[in-house]
């Protein structure tokens, strides 16, 4: 076994950690949770309770924040004792004990050196997730709701709360396309890189000669609107449609019509809702996912020279982020960033995280370029 270079290894941690904790303002942070604490303890706070579960959800955030800052600069801390102990008394298993940690505190580094790259106007935001068959019939609905497990399962690893706001049910199987909430901060930015086509290809378990599929999903991700935007919508812009919800196979699952479908008829934008139990609750949801779709097109106004946060997403061939082979090999791989793994069901388990860091990587470096 390679003998390893402890005070090299270490420098390189603390490097890291003082890097971490220079972007992130230490001091800053433990000030914003102080300050959050207080609201959140204030007798009143669930007078209004989407402000009570916006401070209480931010409180939690910036705590698990700077509890996994505090925690691996502690962890350095430990582990340079442990070296300091095999070394004084030629202890080879505290020794071996120190090397498994010294790897496994670079691997959190890593990671929690990602969020620092999240600086984007809209990066902190919660986010608003669209997924949309594309070309590969009744496979790519049935893929839909493949990716729509995937990121629900990824977001319930991090104990992040989503919220499915809309579910199109295609006729024989799957989805036509979904929208769901990701309430946490910095979900906007986390997830954006996941924006874009994503390609599967496996044998169809819908064709009789088992034959091999191709399939594609479009993932739009949007930042969620707040109270602080602005956003201007005439009324009168607006086309308001109300139906009744519908499940699996088209069927009724409402006697009433409480379902609401909203066109932005300016920009021919269209929102529908219908997972909500009431036509005024479906209102509220779908005019929230509106102005959140109208801010990121105010935002591609105003920034042309950049590219659109959600992009041009047309689910076909040229178009993909991302291959899914499952047949005749197993095997996820990003085309931009060239990640990939062998471990495809994991990835569509939702073993995401090293897909997402790698984007988040990958688009810093571009932004630098």
């Amino acid at each position: 076994m390679a003998e390893t270079d402890f005070p090299a290894e270490l420098r390189s941690l603390r490097a890291t950690m003082d890097r971490i904790a220079q972007v992130t303002d230490v001091e800053k942070l433990r000030a914003e949770v102080d300050e959050l604490s207080e609201q959140a303890a204030a007798p009143d706070l669930w007078d209004d309770q989407d402000n009570a579960q916006k401070v209480t959800s931010k409180l939690s955030h910036r705590q698990g924040e700077l509890r996994r800052i505090t925690d691996l600069a502690q962890r350095i801390d430990d582990v340079e004792v442990m070296v300091e102990m095999a070394e004084e008394e030629g202890d080879e298993d505290t020794r071996r004990e120190a090397v498994t940690e010294v790897a496994a505190i670079s691997k959190a580094l890593e990671s929690l050196e990602v969020v620092t790259l999240l600086s984007g106007e809209y990066d902190e935001r919660e986010a608003v997730v669209t997924i949309r068959s594309g070309a590969g019939g009744v496979d790519a609905a049935d893929f839909a709701e493949m990716l729509l497990r995937m990121y629900t399962r990824w977001a319930e690893t991090r104990e992040w709360s989503v919220q499915v706001l809309d579910t199109s049910y295609a006729e024989e199987a799957g989805l036509k396309s979904a929208t769901f909430e990701v309430k946490a901060p910095y979900a906007f930015g986390t997830l954006s890189v996941e924006a874009g086509t994503h390609r599967l290809v496996r044998i169809s378990p819908f064709d009789n000669q088992g034959r091999r599929q191709t399939s594609f999903a479009a993932v739009e991700v949007i930042p969620l609107i707040e109270g602080t935007d602005h956003i201007e919508i005439d009324e009168n812009d607006l086309k308001i449609d109300v139906f009744r919800s519908s499940g699996p196979g088209g069927q009724s699952v409402n006697t009433t019509d409480s379902a609401v479908r909203i066109t932005h008829l300016p920009t021919g934008t269209v929102v529908s809702m219908q997972n909500e139990k009431s036509q005024i609750q479906n209102r509220a949801a779908a005019m929230r996912v509106l102005e959140s779709r109208l801010l990121l097109l105010k935002q591609e106004e105003e920034s042309a020279e950049k590219k659109a946060l959600a992009g041009d997403i047309k689910a076909s061939w040229g178009d993909q982020i991302r291959s899914y082979v499952l047949h005749p090999y197993q095997m996820v791989k990003d085309l931009r960033t060239e990640h990939e793994t062998g471990q495809a069901q994991a990835v569509l388990d939702g073993d995401l995280d090293g897909f997402i860091d790698a984007g988040i990587r990958w688009r810093a470096q571009g932004d630098e370029a």
